[in-house]
């Protein structure tokens, strides 16, 4: 790690390592609104699919600035996440929401399209589950039931629930990256060999420094800016194999959407300047295994079978969408969109395999699991660097706050039924887990 949550990296650094976070995240991101596109039936209107984009860069764009200014301040891209994308993508698999024929949703495809009454109550229909589990997670953090429950939810839970994640949208990606393999294998493989085969080559560019002038500076750039790197790289290419017409002109042909003016016509269409209408909002869960015994046939089985299972049950609904047949309208609907998510399957099967087979603590992964989840003495004051930019010295004068799980002076529920008299900015490192500082 090049730079620390304390250290401040130079200020022309900071812009580039910002662009290429913000790149990382721009596909993932830009993803979503094409992927919602489809299951909101408009996915052939180029203007509501630019309109969606527009959106979703702005409200990502405000929540990061209100997390990273005024939030818990944790060092990341506020971008939609794909978790968001399964669900919304089962509840639009309804019957209700299915998506009638084209002509109904285009018209005589005269320009431009209106189609907002096609996608606006899918839309809303979207929004409201949002808000409904939104205020479920308000309540889960504000009654501090995460510290509760880490006895219960462990790495055997967590990692089917987020690997899914990753797992349930790869058909998409390998629709994407069809377009066209040759470019989409370049710049896999580009990033690749720049941020791991390459990472500690040094390159030395010329620089200035004040009193010394212009010095050579030695710096590891494939460790900084692979995605940079690899995206300039494979963007010119393209622009170069567009002019030269290696690419098809023909919008129907394998290969068009390699072309750097591919998506043109979006431009022509959308406007310049919209401001969203108010209230319009893998591999990382693998790393949890690090605490679990692998050796253990009993985390092979739960493991395995929790994300087996999380794909397969699924894959057959979603093959059979009339499978579930209960005789109540609204129980078949509520049940065909959970057991459609695959990370709700997933982590309900590995949570009550994990919880029901017999297996002793350390074996589980929840000794180390608790242990990283608390703060030592040495790491308290890394913990200060999340407190509220400002007003922690009105809070730290009001006893009453360190009762609330969401507030930086929480400390644990056990740790005051001892009587421990803890500091308000030290966690308590307990044996069963509840004293957890929710702002890690």
């Amino acid at each position: 790690m090049l730079y620390k949550i304390e250290d401040v990296p130079p200020w022309y650094l900071c812009i580039l390592l910002g662009f290429q976070h913000y790149l990382t995240c721009f596909s993932g991101t830009i993803a979503v609104p094409f992927l919602l596109a489809e299951s909101l039936c408009v996915g052939k209107d180029q203007l509501t699919v630019s309109y969606l984009i527009g959106t979703i860069f702005t409200c990502v764009s405000i929540t990061t600035l209100i997390q990273t200014t005024v939030g818990i301040r944790l060092p990341l891209f506020q971008a939609s996440a794909l978790a968001f994308l399964v669900p919304a993508k089962s509840i639009l698999a309804l019957e209700k929401w299915r998506c009638p024929p084209e002509e109904q949703i285009y018209g005589n495809w005269a320009l431009p399209l209106n189609t907002s009454h096609i996608w606006h109550p899918r839309m809303r229909e979207i929004q409201g589950a949002i808000v409904v589990s939104s205020l479920v997670e308000v309540a889960i953090g504000l009654l501090g039931l995460p510290g509760a429950l880490l006895s219960y939810i462990g790495p055997l839970t967590v990692t089917p629930t987020v690997s899914l994640i990753g797992l349930s949208v790869f058909q998409a990606a390998g629709e994407r990256a069809g377009s066209h393999w040759g470019i989409a294998a370049l710049t896999i493989i580009l990033i690749v060999l720049f941020a791991q085969y390459l990472r500690h080559v040094t390159v030395c560019l010329p620089g200035y420094r004040r009193g010394r002038g212009f010095v050579l500076l030695r710096i590891q750039i494939f460790k900084m800016f692979p995605i940079i790197m690899a995206i300039m790289v494979v963007w010119l290419l393209c622009y170069v194999l567009t002019l030269t017409g290696v690419f098809p002109s023909e919008p129907e042909a394998y290969g068009y959407k390699a072309r750097t003016d591919a998506r043109g016509e979006i431009l022509s269409v959308a406007p310049w300047f919209r401001v969203p209408y108010p209230c319009m909002i893998t591999a990382v869960g693998l790393s949890n295994l690090q605490f679990v015994d692998m050796n253990s046939s009993r985390n092979l089985f739960v493991l395995g079978f929790a994300m087996f299972f999380g794909l397969t049950l699924p894959n057959y609904l979603d093959s059979h969408p009339e499978a579930i047949n209960t005789g109540v309208p609204e129980l078949d609907q509520i049940l065909t969109v959970l057991l459609t998510t695959e990370m709700f399957v997933g982590g309900l099967i590995a949570f009550v395999l994990d919880n029901t087979i017999p297996g002793t603590q350390e074996e589980r992964g929840l000794v180390q699991w608790k242990a990283g989840a608390h703060s030592d003495s040495a790491s308290s004051a890394s913990l200060r660097s999340y407190d509220f930019p400002f007003g922690m010295g009105a809070l730290r004068s009001r006893r009453w706050l360190r009762r609330v799980p969401i507030c930086p002076l929480f400390t644990g529920f056990k740790a005051r039924a001892r009587g421990s008299g803890a500091a308000a900015t030290d966690v308590q490192d307990t044996a069963d887990g509840a004293s957890v500082c929710t702002k890690v």
